[in-house]
Formats: C-alpha cells, structure tokens, sequence
C-alpha cells in the first residue's frame, strides 16, 4: 500500500536553507510542494530565481497564513531569526506541524534566550513544548512533535561527536574547547561587504569567539547528555572561503579510561545503526569533501598522550545535515516515511 503524499508549504524559500529544502523536497516521492513563499520574488516563477527547479511548475508568494493552512499539512520555516513565531503559533492553532530552521525554537531557557537575542521570547509556551530535532538522539520525541525546533549547524557538528562521549564519562565536562571553520552560505543568502568574493577568498578569519548564538545550543546540548547542570565550552566559529560545509575540531580533557577502543566502542553503541552517522577508524579524521551536499556527519578522533587530550574532528554539510537534510529528516520521522527518503 503506498503512502498518501503529504501537502507542504516552504516558508522563505529563497534562502541558502530554502534553495537546500526545495532540491530535497521537490525529489521526494512522498511530497506535494502546495506554497513557497519569498516577499522579495512575489509573483515570480522559481525558474527564475532557481533554474534548475524550473520543471516544478511552483511560483513564490507572499507568506499568507491563512492560505498554508488551507493546503498545507506541514510547513518549513526557512526564517530569519525572530520571524519564525509569528507564523509558527497561527499554523499550529490550524494543525499544521512545523519544522522550524531559525534558532526561535531551540533554547529552552527564557534567561538565556534573552541574553543572546536580547529580546523576550514571544511564545514561551511553545518554546517548552517544541522538540529539538536531533535525529539520532531525539527520535521518539521527534515522531510525536509538532513543533521542531532544527539544530544549528555548528551545534550539530559538535554535538553529535561529543555527546556521546560525555554521557558516558569518557570525557571531561571542562575545559572543552571547539574550533569551528564554516563555508560562506553559513551566513545567508544576502550581500553584504564582509560575504562578497574579494572579502573572503583568500580568507580564514575568526568571528563570535565570545558570546556566539549557537553557544548556549551547544552548552544545552551537551549539559543534558552529561547529566550536568550545565557545561560551559570555548566556541570559535571562523569563516573559511568555500560555498558551503562546516568542519569542527573539538579539544577535550580524556578522563581515565578513555582509550581509542572505548572511544570507537563508544561512539558505535550510539550511532552504529544511524544512516547518516559515518564513525571514522582510529586515526582518521573528517573531511567537507566527503559530505558535500549530504545528510551525512563524519567524524573521528585522535588521542594525544603528550597533553592527556583528545582531539574530535568532524564534518557536515552546512546546508544538508545542518539545515534543510536534517529537517527532512524529522519531517520523514514524523509522517512515517523511510527516514532516508530523498535523503540518499
């Protein structure tokens, strides 16, 4: 018996992130693409924007919510910061389920969401009850949601390698020091000085060192699989000059027992049976080359016996498992498609 397709609406579908969701979506053999919305390009067939989806038929239009929930059973949001509640609190009063890529649905704390959005949020009631879409750890929960708030792409790139070893005491809790380097769509598709060719070709430089967004994610992340009040990292984002891809090097205090054996016996108990987790053999580390327009996270890692220190090296497609792929990935989840779908 074959699946019955599910009606789904792209909200801000002219991003990076939106770009990434429509060349998933419009493959997926269990979706109807009802609306993609762009105020910028209202009106205007998507061939022009994005030739090569121009066999879609689709047209961008104006975000109307009341025109989503007619049509839509699920609905993207592919936002900037800050927008992403305004349309995600009327479209859940409608039943539509909501897979949200902004960073409005991911902190669960009102007092840190303040201190590095500095603003209120404006919906802590469906702050608590969103899901955060961490597949490989958050499956169940994800299944039943309607509301899920997408990980960043750097969280996702350090959580999913770290996690595991933290919970299991492999590692130490302080002293964590992630170095982060992030192709250029990180930034969104927009122009400005510091994103253009002559600005970042030829360029490796540092931003955000101290008080990054995606900093209380991490510590979030991190502090609930520790079993701690709370985890605090050194983050260290920097902009390297590719298109997209984001690798992370992750420096932590080995705690006794913390062997290479453990660490791959570790990290295969967690992520043995996950599609789109690739464990590296002792002594290999990641690469962006290898998963480029992927939903794949590859990681591996060296242990140091001149500093006690274990060096975790891990790679993702900014874009892919760290936008639009992972949320396709809850999306299968939820309406009970093979997890892979469109994804391989």
């Amino acid at each position: 018996m074959s699946h019955p397709k599910v009606n789904v609406a792209i909200v801000g579908a002219s991003g990076y992130s939106g770009e990434e969701l429509l060349r998933l979506l419009t493959r997926h053999p269990g979706v109807d693409i009802t609306t993609i919305t762009s105020r910028q390009y209202d009106g205007q067939p998507v061939s022009e924007v994005f030739p090569r989806f121009g066999g879609s038929g689709l047209k961008f239009s104006v975000p109307d919510v009341a025109a989503i929930a007619k049509t839509a059973q699920a609905a993207f949001l592919a936002l900037p910061h800050g927008l992403a509640a305004e349309f995600a609190i009327p479209l859940m009063e409608a039943g539509v389920k909501i897979i949200d890529l902004s960073a409005d649905f991911r902190l669960k704390s009102l007092t840190q969401y303040k201190k590095y959005y500095k603003e209120d949020h404006p919906s802590p009631a469906l702050l608590a009850a969103s899901v955060y879409g961490a597949p490989e750890r958050k499956r169940e929960a994800i299944r039943k949601a309607d509301l899920i708030a997408c990980p960043g792409c750097y969280p996702t790139s350090i959580v999913l390698p770290l996690a595991p070893l933290l919970k299991a005491g492999l590692v130490r809790a302080q002293g964590i020091v992630c170095s982060s380097m992030s192709g250029v769509s990180g930034a969104g598709r927009k122009v400005a000085l510091e994103y253009i060719f002559p600005e970042c070709n030829e360029s490796c430089r540092p931003y955000g060192v101290s008080g990054h967004r995606h900093l209380p994610e991490i510590e979030q992340e991190l502090a609930e699989q520790a079993g701690l009040a709370e985890v605090r990292i050194n983050f260290i984002p920097h902009l390297v000059p590719v298109n997209r891809g984001i690798h992370s090097s992750i420096i932590a205090d080995a705690a006794p027992g913390c062997t290479m054996e453990a660490v791959q016996a570790c990290w295969k108990a967690a992520y043995g049976n996950e599609p789109f987790v690739r464990i590296l053999p002792p002594g290999k580390l990641a690469d962006t080359k290898n998963v480029t327009l992927t939903n794949t996270c590859e990681f591996g890692a060296v242990l140091d016996p001149h500093t006690g220190k274990i060096i975790l090296s891990s790679a993702i497609d900014n874009l892919t498992k760290g936008a639009a792929g992972q949320a396709v990935q809850c999306f299968n989840i939820i309406f009970g498609f093979d997890e892979k779908m469109s994804l391989i």
